[in-house]
């Protein structure tokens, strides 16, 4: 035990503390990488959304008409919602705690799954929108938004240790 009067052992230089300001910008170094990661994820996932809406849309009414339309856009709509929602609560949160960022995914996951209970119960007995369209889309946009996450997390140059 060492008091004020005594000196303890000298600390090494090489694990001592990191002056703030390099600890600071190699958070910050790290958080640009992850917010360049996520902003890719969130950029392809709208282009994604944009093509479900115009090729979904297309098909949907060559295949069943104007309810395949609405099939279609309602489909892309949901996919939309649940896709920019993760993103944006990634986003939300990055370079804090772990303890916080699972907290706001979660709320928001939460958040999501009301709202889509909400939605098909105000489309349940709806005739306006074809149901096998809407699933169709609603499919192609989560497996393709999950795909371009995993496509632009890999492709990331984000640091596993910070220097």
């Amino acid at each position: 035990m060492t008091t004020p009067d005594t000196p303890g052992p000298t600390p090494d230089r090489a694990s001592g503390p990191v002056p703030d300001g390099a600890a600071q910008a190699a958070g910050e170094h790290a958080t640009d990488a992850e917010r360049r990661v996520l902003r890719t994820a969130l950029r392809d996932t709208m282009l994604l959304i944009g093509a479900l809406v115009v090729l979904g849309g297309g098909i949907g009414l060559l295949v069943a008409g104007l309810p395949g339309l609405w099939g279609a856009l309602v489909g892309a709509a949901i996919a939309a919602f649940f896709c920019a929602t993760t993103i944006w609560s990634m986003m939300r949160t990055v370079g804090s705690s772990p303890a916080r960022m699972a907290a706001f995914v979660m709320g928001a996951w939460i958040a999501k799954i009301v709202v889509l209970i909400v939605v098909l119960a105000l489309l349940q007995g709806a005739t306006f929108y074809a149901p096998w369209v809407l699933i169709a889309v609603l499919a192609v946009g989560a497996i393709g938004s999950a795909l371009l996450d995993y496509r632009a997390v890999n492709s990331g140059r984000v640091p596993y240790v910070q220097p």
